[in-house]
């Protein structure tokens, strides 16, 4: 992309406007995060509740002047993951410092920072910094608890043609990033994704907890913040999913499609499906390339008008836990 596209982008942010944004993991709707007005008019797009809080993204070359800016202190794992990871798919949730981006951070005090690795989110993040625009809101660009977007043509699906969208191909993560709470003395994962808790943990050294685990500790210092993407329902195509175990999910599509007409109901699986008359997609057996084409899958099947989505559950290994989580929120 040109550099005067660039500029045109960074100076559409520096003037309140929106922006589809690519990013490695899914398109963002992205506005100046530190521009309440603009906030807002994300929120409205998306059909979003207010205090459901915005993932800020920040320039790799200035996100040590964007943290000053944005938290009122960085813990030191928080540091150690920031080096390790960033530019890349983690998103870390810090205290917000007073009066600064109080819309975007859903009106909490505390504030969720990413470095996205994509080379022209991070063009346009260093232009707009120029600007003088310090941080980027930009949840999916989608309308919400929907099924989010991985290329140009899902996000004009979703919210029109007239949104000015930056084509970055096809997001090359495909499920949203790692979010990790740092804000109450030991990193909790609050969403999982391509990096591991494992990988957080080997990064760190520290032990990374769950929700259930953090729940269970009364030494951490502070409750648990709300977060993006950690709805019960979430991620969803219009068609009904249903997450099953293949032995179950063979006897469950059958008598389903006895009961519809062709082609209604459709199976995504790695397993191969044979009978007739029921769409099947074949699910890769990587979970980076599973990830990679999670929600291109989901959206192609409503397209095609299916009234459901049959999905083997995928293996109980930890590398499938990004896509586990969001088919159980699609299904929800």
């Amino acid at each position: 992309m040109t550099y005067p596209a660039i500029q045109e982008a960074a100076q559409a942010l520096k003037a309140g406007e929106l922006l589809g944004l690519p990013t490695e993991t899914v398109y963002g709707l992205a506005a100046n995060a530190d521009d309440a007005q603009a906030v807002a008019l994300i929120f409205a797009a998306k059909g979003r509740p207010t205090d459901h809080p915005l993932i800020v993204h920040v320039a790799h070359a200035h996100f040590e002047a964007a943290l000053a800016h944005y938290a009122s202190e960085v813990p030191p794992v928080a540091h150690q993951l920031m080096r390790a990871f960033w530019p890349g798919p983690l998103t870390l949730v810090v205290p917000r410092r007073a009066g600064v981006a109080q819309a975007a951070a859903g009106w909490q005090a505390s504030i969720g920072l990413r470095c996205p690795a994509h080379p022209l989110a991070q063009a346009v993040l260093e232009a707009a910094w120029a600007l003088g625009v310090r941080g980027v809101a930009a949840p999916s660009a989608n309308r919400f608890g929907r099924v989010s977007p991985t290329s140009v043509a899902h996000v004009r699906e979703e919210l029109g043609p007239n949104l000015h969208v930056i084509d970055g191909g096809s997001c090359q993560v495909g499920i949203e990033s790692t979010l990790i709470d740092c804000t109450r003395g030991q990193p909790v994962l609050l969403r999982p994704g391509s990096i591991s808790p494992a990988d957080i943990q080997a990064a760190c050294g520290v032990q990374v907890l769950n929700a259930q685990q953090a729940a269970a500790l009364g030494s951490l210092t502070q409750p648990a913040p709300r977060a993006s993407g950690t709805l019960a329902s979430h991620y969803a195509p219009a068609a009904r999913v249903h997450l099953l175990p293949w032995d179950q999910l063979q006897p469950t599509v059958l008598q389903a499609a006895a009961h519809a007409k062709n082609n209604q109901v459709a199976v995504y699986s790695r397993a191969a499906w044979q009978e007739a008359g029921v769409l099947w997609r074949p699910m890769p057996h990587a979970p980076q390339d599973a990830a990679h084409e999670l929600f291109a899958v989901l959206r192609e099947l409503d397209a095609l008008g299916v009234s459901d989505i049959f999905v083997q559950a995928p293996p109980a290994h930890t590398e499938w836990d990004g896509v586990r989580d969001r088919l159980t929120r699609a299904s929800a």
